[in-house]
């Protein structure tokens, strides 16, 4: 990760040759805006920290699913609503840790960097994007790792287990299949939660770019500037409350009740998000603005 970090700030300082002086502003020539030298320090710092955070998601998830898998096991032998619960619990758990640690740093970060960069929302929310990249980037470690751990284990348990002594497949006496767990845990677990939180960093780092070139980022509006973030924080409240129709409000007392239960989530969920962003966007963004593209403004309402 360090070795990425240092590629990023010397690609990102050669740009401008490594230039302390400020240079005018892409999309508005009249400004001026920080220097090269100070976007490239900003984005590599932003990348660690995506980077971490995003290895952290993982690590706690890893941790949330090997205690879940063994009280899901308890569970199970009280009836498989029991079971449906810990494990959609376990799940939620994690889904909010992740959502909340991304939502929590990227904020944090915005306002550190706000300090050096003031009312350079261009030059701020440049600096902004490695935290995705960093989210992503150890994303492909951990699927790439996971996967080729779990399938040389998966492939060595086969090869001892079935063809040499003629055990059935994932038989406990075969101490591969302990290998192949674990793997399927890094791979499916850490890896999944790694690149969930880096698809969720990319996209809400790409929307506030866009926002910092719009008529609201050259107004310096704080709030329409951050309305990506208002909409993540909203979906956090959503899926709390949905989360509920599956395990408080409705009891599964079969198996055929649970992909009914989970239709609903999905129905449910899609409902509130709906008009949670509506009501959002009605307070927090202007009747109309414009969003610069090189000179060229495009005007969008909201409607």
């Amino acid at each position: 990760m360090v070795g990425f970090a240092i590629l990023i700030f010397l690609f990102l300082g050669s740009v401008e040759g490594f230039s302390t002086s400020s240079q005018p502003c892409t999309f508005d020539q009249t400004k001026m805006c920080k220097p090269a030298l100070a976007t490239a320090l900003f984005s590599t710092v932003s990348f660690l920290l995506g980077g971490i955070t995003s290895v952290v998601s993982g690590f706690l998830g890893m941790k949330i699913a090997t205690y879940a898998n063994a009280r899901t096991t308890l569970e199970a032998r009280k009836g498989v609503g029991k079971a449906f619960i810990t494990a959609f619990r376990s799940g939620a758990v994690m889904g909010f840790l992740l959502a909340a640690n991304g939502l929590l740093v990227l904020f944090i970060t915005i306002n550190l960097f706000k300090l050096y960069y003031g009312d350079d929302w261009g030059g701020l929310f440049e600096a902004i994007t490695g935290y995705g990249l960093g989210g992503s980037s150890m994303a492909l470690f951990g699927r790439v790792g996971g996967g080729i751990y779990t399938k040389a284990a998966d492939v060595g348990a086969d090869l001892v287990g079935k063809v040499e002594r003629n055990i059935p497949e994932d038989d406990p006496r075969n101490p591969a299949v302990i290998a192949d767990n674990v793997g399927d845990n890094v791979g499916d677990i850490a890896g999944m939660g790694s690149d969930l939180f880096g698809s969720y960093a990319e996209s809400s780092c790409a929307a506030l770019v866009v926002a910092s070139i719009s008529s609201f980022g050259i107004n310096h509006e704080m709030t329409p500037m951050l309305y990506p973030l208002i909409v993540s924080s909203v979906g956090i409240l959503v899926c709390l409350i949905t989360t509920l129709f599956a395990t408080d409000f409705f009891e599964i007392k079969a198996v055929k009740e649970i992909e009914p239960a989970l239709k609903k989530q999905l129905i449910i969920s899609t409902v509130l998000m709906t008009l949670g962003i509506a009501i959002v966007s009605w307070i927090a963004l202007p009747s109309s603005f414009t969003i610069f593209n090189f000179g060229t403004q495009k005007v969008v309402k909201n409607w």
